[in-house]
């Protein structure tokens, strides 16, 4: 796995982004590891999440049908 510096990332946001495609990248905050950045298909593996829209959109709660927008809070219409 690749490390760069808090201060590497800021000056080359790119090449950070670009050496993800490949591996996970650690930012480093004075010599410690602070975050990490990872290309959205890694990411999706981790998490097993569904990558398409139609995936996506189909694994959103839906609202039901008879909501009564009134009781939602303060901006209702009394």
């Amino acid at each position: 796995m690749k490390s760069i510096s808090s201060r590497e990332f800021n000056q080359d946001v790119s090449n950070a982004k670009r050496l993800a495609r490949d591996q996970p990248v650690f930012v480093t905050d004075r010599g410690k590891p602070t975050h990490v950045l990872l290309s959205i298909d890694t990411y999706r593996q981790m998490i097993g999440k569904p990558d398409s829209l139609p995936d996506l959109l189909a694994a959103a709660p839906s609202l039901p049908a008879d909501l009564d927008w009134r009781s939602l809070g303060p901006w209702s219409r009394g």
